[in-house]
């Protein structure tokens, strides 16, 4: 399928934007294929007439010019002449180039316009648009880079903190495809050698010694594992650690998210139930993204969406990292309930579906400002003890107040404490893409099967089949078995010019 598809990009020269669109000091046009370079040929003149032509130029040099129509049936001399913007220009020659085909690229004007109008030069030349996505699967397709690291392409593109990009950047270079390839060529090794027992089923020979193929099972599956186990941390990473603003109605939780945004997001009223639904929006603390969640208050309520608004806050907090509890420090009848509401929501869901090992509770004691410099001490410690006889653990008690943002250094330095545990381990391989965990899911399942019927002792042939399609599975992470269904999911998610 690869070869073929070769063939079919060989055929043609693409073109597009390869900078953010909008108004800037320079864009940068990118043009890759067989006849990238005579493309810009056509359209290239140095700026003076002792100046290489774009033909003539030392790869990876760049090069001072004009770019013009290019002389064509559809284009009058004069036209050609057109000056359409002074840039500089550059070829890469295959295969030393990011797709592995001839390229070249045009620095220019940031203007819409004389972009487009480049573009509509280059597409005069003979080139075509380029897809969304084309260059990086052209890249695939010529070997520049396996499946696994052109997905981290548009992960590094899209990461919005330090930790997503330093994953990212990990996964580009090719630090976790050496991980899978590590695994799958040990698994091919193995099966190789029982699927040539069966060739030699009537002599009754084992070249595959049982006791190795299962320590090799155990291994690989406990490798995956952890693979699988890294998603939750990973994705919450790359996408926001989910953190949960709750609390009874009226604690003062939308004036909190609005006070950390510094923006009016959410509603803020005295109108007990004034939140109905969860409105989120995200924040970078300490080189990490946080992605806030503005939860319903809870109470009891015979009101049916308003109901419906805090069986989402429930939901809410169960899949959040960190929960930011927010009690009234007027009402302090109140924190009982608000305590035991949320020790149900934590008690039945495991710690490690947030992808750490514990959740961060932080209890904010809001209103503070309302209380007398002696009371704040003792209501704190007074709420930190409720909350443990509850059964929950609070990492940080604190009195603020959302309204007058008082407190609020003190609840970013909590958070950013919390950052450094989530993060403390990427350096090591964390699975964020949802396409990889599910495929590495699946070969852990088949290896489990070969597991098992190498123990019951099963035929040999039903053990090498489970190996097999785990082998498949992870080599649909790498792109060693593609789909064209697949292929096309992958690189929709990129942006045109890459």
């Amino acid at each position: 399928m690869k070869m073929e598809n070769e063939k079919i990009y060989g055929q043609t020269t693409i073109c597009a934007r390869a900078t953010a669109p909008g108004q800037g000091a320079v864009a940068i046009v990118r043009i890759s294929g067989p006849e990238a370079v005579e493309v810009l040929d056509k359209v290239f003149r140095p700026f003076n007439d002792k100046g290489p032509r774009a033909a003539e130029f030392r790869p990876r040099e760049m090069h001072y010019g004009r770019i013009i129509f290019p002389e064509s049936p559809g284009h009058s001399t004069d036209n050609a002449e057109t000056v359409i913007d002074e840039v500089m220009a550059v070829t890469f020659r295959a295969p030393h180039s990011y797709t592995g085909e001839d390229s070249a690229e045009i620095y220019c004007h940031g203007s819409q316009y004389i972009v487009s109008e480049i573009l509509r030069a280059l597409l005069a030349a003979g080139a075509v648009m380029a897809a969304a996505g084309e260059f990086t699967k052209r890249a695939f397709l010529n070997g520049r880079m396996d499946l696994a690291q052109a997905e981290a392409v548009a992960d590094l593109i899209a990461s919005e903190n330090r930790a997503a990009h330093d994953i990212a950047l990990k996964q580009m270079r090719g630090g976790y495809s050496s991980e899978l390839q590590e695994m799958r060529s040990q698994m091919v090794d193995i099966v190789s050698l029982m699927e040539l027992e069966l060739d030699f089923s009537e002599e009754d020979v084992e070249f595959a010694d049982r006791s190795q193929v299962l320590a090799l099972l155990d291994r690989v599956s406990e490798h995956i594992l952890r693979l699988v186990d890294s998603f939750a941390l990973g994705n919450a990473i790359k996408n926001g650690i989910p953190t949960a603003i709750v609390g009874a109605v009226n604690t003062g939780k939308s004036t909190l998210l609005n006070a950390l945004l510094g923006e009016e997001r959410a509603i803020v009223s005295d109108i007990a139930g004034t939140t109905r639904d969860t409105i989120e929006d995200t924040i970078n603390i300490a080189g990490t993204t946080f992605r806030f969640i503005d939860t319903a208050g809870i109470r009891d309520t015979a009101e049916t969406i308003e109901a419906i608004g805090i069986n989402r806050t429930y939901s809410t907090i169960e899949r959040a990292s960190v929960i930011l509890l927010m009690l009234d420090a007027t009402r302090p009848g109140t924190f009982g309930e608000s305590f035991g509401a949320i020790a149900s929501r934590l008690n039945h869901v495991p710690s490690t579906h947030s992808g750490i090992s514990e959740r961060t509770l932080l209890i904010l004691l809001n209103k503070a400002d309302l209380l007398s410099e002696p009371e704040i001490p003792a209501m704190l410690t007074s709420a930190d003890d409720l909350a443990r006889r509850k059964g929950l653990s609070p990492t940080r008690t604190i009195a603020i107040s959302a309204r007058n943002r008082l407190g609020l250094p003190e609840i970013t330095a909590a958070l950013a404490a919390t950052a450094a545990a989530h993060t403390a381990d990427t350096s090591a391989t964390l699975i964020t893409n949802l396409r990889h965990y599910q495929a590495l899911q699946k070969a852990l399942e088949a290896l489990t099967r070969a597991r098992e019927a190498l123990l019951a002792g099963v035929s040999t042939e039903f053990v090498t089949q489970d190996i097999r399609e785990a082998l498949h599975h992870i080599g649909e992470i790498c792109g060693e078995v593609t789909s064209e269904e697949v292929l096309g999911t992958v690189f929709s998610r990129f942006c045109i010019g890459k």
